[in-house]
């Protein structure tokens, strides 16, 4: 069984880092030298993925233009054989990589998206009767040694049969709230099956500290659970609920942890976009330590 298929939700209003994102799609905003879903296209061409659906919204444009090898931009820098031509050039062709978007709907008497759930439904007739992946285009998963988390989760799915496998990581008390919180088997967390999902659950509510890292793998039975699942009262169809319906259902749904030098990098707000910046940007290779040095300079002036 092999995966090669992913669906990038993408049409999220990015509300939380207003101003910054009144113009600019959140998944476009810099981190490092590269846009937020451009890491994310690369974990998921370094996972096997070769065909990546965009559910996009209608501010939502940079996201395509950026990934078109054909812009005027390119053509100009080809034409003017320029130095920078190569920085700009990532050969998705020549790897066998395949962009395609769809607009995803707006939510009944709504001005915003028809939530998560949803958004996966819109890739239905792309995805076909495949297992495929979803990775929400607002985190970055980073990994700095062994095998990467999402090629862990596509084994896990392989070697389980399994309906869904939820990439996970520990948080602390005072971030449950902001998260799906995953319900174990097991105190083994490191691949479990799950027993249930809490939306934003208050910390008192559950002793698990398992978040959803944003990255999923789906077989397609999915799709018949969004069908049958309620919006909420604001017409939004929840993900969480789909998958919480699979395990009802007896259906087998795992967690696999993030593992040792791997972190979930969020950019739903300012200040963790900017502790994502500030640390791709000290492992920039060409101006890291110049950066590490600056950043000692104003730590200094701050103590004096």
């Amino acid at each position: 069984m092999s995966i090669s298929k992913a669906i990038a939700p993408v049409a999220g209003l990015g509300t939380r880092l207003l101003p910054t994102t009144k113009v600019l799609p959140k998944e476009m905003l810099p981190v490092g030298r590269l846009p937020v879903i451009h890491h994310d296209v690369e974990e998921l061409i370094a996972a096997g993925i070769r065909q990546i659906l965009f559910v996009t919204a209608g501010n939502k444009g940079a996201i395509e233009d950026h990934f078109d090898e054909g812009s005027e931009l390119m053509r100009r820098l080809e034409a003017e054989q320029h130095e920078l031509l190569e920085t700009c050039r990532f050969q998705y062709r020549d790897r066998g990589v395949e962009f395609f978007s769809v607009r995803q709907r707006l939510a009944p008497g709504q001005n915003k998206p028809a939530g998560t759930g949803d958004a996966v439904a819109a890739g239905e007739a792309f995805v076909g009767n495949e297992p495929f992946v979803v990775a929400f285009g607002d985190s970055i998963v980073r990994t700095r040694a062994g095998k990467p988390l999402l090629q862990r989760m596509i084994a896990s799915h392989r070697a389980h049969n399994s309906a869904c496998t939820i990439g996970a990581y520990p948080v602390s008390d005072e971030l449950v709230h902001h998260y799906g919180i995953l319900i174990p088997e097991t105190s083994n967390t490191t691949d479990s099956k799950l027993t249930g999902i809490l939306e934003k659950p208050r910390p008192e509510q559950t002793t698990s500290r398992l978040a959803i890292s944003a990255r999923y793998i789906f077989s397609p039975g999915i799709f018949d659970r969004i069908r049958t699942t309620p919006p909420s009262s604001s017409g939004e169809i929840y993900l969480t609920d789909a998958i919480e319906a699979l395990i009802s259902a007896g259906e087998i749904v795992r967690a696999v942890c993030l593992g040792k030098g791997e972190k979930r990098c969020d950019i739903g707000n300012h200040l963790a976009y900017f502790q994502t910046f500030v640390d791709y940007a000290l492992d920039d290779p060409e101006w890291g330590e110049q950066i590490r040095t600056y950043m000692r300079q104003k730590l200094a002036e701050d103590r004096s």
